[in-house]
């Protein structure tokens, strides 16, 4: 047995100062009942609990960790930023050096504003596009997470093209009924509710690759038809790119299925682990942000030197030009992902489990479930009792994953052959104790 003896005396004292013992939900392993290893320090692809557990991580810190953790590169330049100061809440040039670096792999991004967190940076889009349209509704697919603000923490109302109803205590009603849900890839609930209220919308917000109900594409099309219809009424398409974006592919979902959204949220990736995002889009619409324009919007911290080193750093190992006749940074982390769901997906048929497993570039994920998995409700039907028993038996083998089957996993490039090989024979054992249930 895994000896967490130091972790739970530490999660015992954290339940008292902090509500459920952590400072984001998920981390309280609430959901497959365990208690969490508190995390001592990262290296590579592992990372270490103050009991002295080693784990091959899968999580990377919920994505940002592309390049694996305390790489040598983003280290040093963090050292040597430290030296000239920790924050100055005023412009430097490596905003704009990072700005650049995001609109050469985004050019959608014609101007971006630097955040600090996911949230911030939908939550600043949406008031960007209220604000640009004139118009006051917003739609939303159910199960795709854009953040805690209160105007998407709302949840389907009685039909399934409906007005939402607050998912959270202190979201008011008003809030929520601005706020229009429907399942996710579902094309005549989205043509349904754009022929109803379409010219009352000020945008669409999707995570064009779900990572918040587990790893779930779209379907081929889907994203195209959100395009389509947004632009006949006039309403802003905002890719939510969170975490898709440098995955799905190293220019993320946009480049992947080529399609031009009017503004776009970036984040994990671009600060290298440290608290950074961004939101931008087309040059007309980003004018009208504060100070160029009436939308206000501001943040302190936001442009952070540190954080901006980081992602700058984080940026330039991944965008590098690949040695001759070797394929790029992204392409090798899609070849490493799909070599070990493949490695899974041999060891569930061996153990005669049935999974849907999933992969857009280097997020995957799979699901214990006969039949594919399209959206949220097809997620909330896979067999939750089985992802426990196969989460518990992969973290007892030294495998890190999300203690969630509606979480999404991520590859670095820090991972090597040999660790995704011992993962695969983990995940056998894994499955062969979910198969005995």
């Amino acid at each position: 047995m895994l000896n967490l003896s130091k972790s739970l005396e530490a999660f015992n004292e954290a339940k008292t100062l902090m509500p459920g013992g952590v400072n984001s939900p998920v981390r309280s392993y609430r959901s497959v009942d365990c208690n969490p290893p508190f995390i001592a320090r990262a290296e590579g692809d592992k990372i270490y609990d103050i009991d002295g557990n080693e784990y091959i991580d899968y999580v990377g810190s919920w994505g940002p960790m592309v390049v694996g953790h305390a790489h040598p590169q983003v280290v040093k330049a963090l050292q040597e930023a430290a030296t000239r100061g920790t924050s100055y809440g005023a412009p430097t040039v490596i905003e704009s050096e990072l700005a650049k670096l995001v609109q050469s792999v985004y050019p959608s991004m014609e101007m971006l504003r630097m955040v600090n967190s996911g949230t911030e940076s939908t939550m600043s889009a949406l008031r960007l596009a209220r604000g640009y349209t004139g118009r006051e509704k917003i739609l939303k697919f159910i199960g795709c997470y854009h953040g805690h603000s209160d105007s998407l923490l709302v949840s389907a109302g009685s039909g399934m093209a409906t007005f939402g109803v607050p998912s959270s205590p202190g979201v008011t009603k008003g809030t929520a009924a601005d706020t229009i849900t429907i399942p996710y890839n579902d094309e005549e609930a989205f043509k349904e509710i754009m022929d109803k209220c379409g010219d009352e919308i000020a945008a669409v917000i999707v995570e064009p690759v779900a990572g918040n109900m587990g790893c779930i594409p779209p379907k081929q099309g889907y994203l195209r038809l959100l395009r389509k219809l947004t632009e006949e009424h006039g309403t802003l398409l905002i890719f939510d790119e969170v975490m898709c974006g440098f995955r799905a592919s190293l220019g993320g979902a946009q480049a992947a299925y080529g399609i031009v959204p009017d503004l776009t949220c970036l984040g994990k990736i671009i600060g290298g682990g440290l608290p950074v995002a961004a939101y931008g889009g087309k040059r007309e619409i980003m004018s009208k942000v504060s100070p160029s324009g009436p939308v206000y919007q501001a943040g302190t911290l936001s442009g952070n030197p540190l954080a901006m080193t980081a992602g700058l750093e984080t940026l330039k190992i991944i965008t590098a030009e690949p040695e001759a006749g070797e394929p790029d940074y992204s392409r090798k982390l899609t070849l490493k992902t799909k070599k070990l769901l493949l490695g899974w997906q041999e060891k569930a048929r061996e153990a005669g489990v049935s999974i849907q497993a999933h992969q857009a570039g280097s997020m995957f994920g799979i699901f214990f479930s006969e039949k594919e998995v399209y959206d949220y409700a097809d997620a909330e039907a896979a067999d939750q009792e089985a992802f426990k028993v196969w989460f518990k038996a992969m973290l007892e083998q030294g495998i890190y994953l999300a203690p969630s089957q509606f979480e999404t996993l991520f590859m670095s490039g820090a991972h090597s052959e040999e660790d995704i090989d011992r993962t695969i024979e983990a995940a056998g054992r894994a499955f062969a104790a979910v198969a005995a249930l």
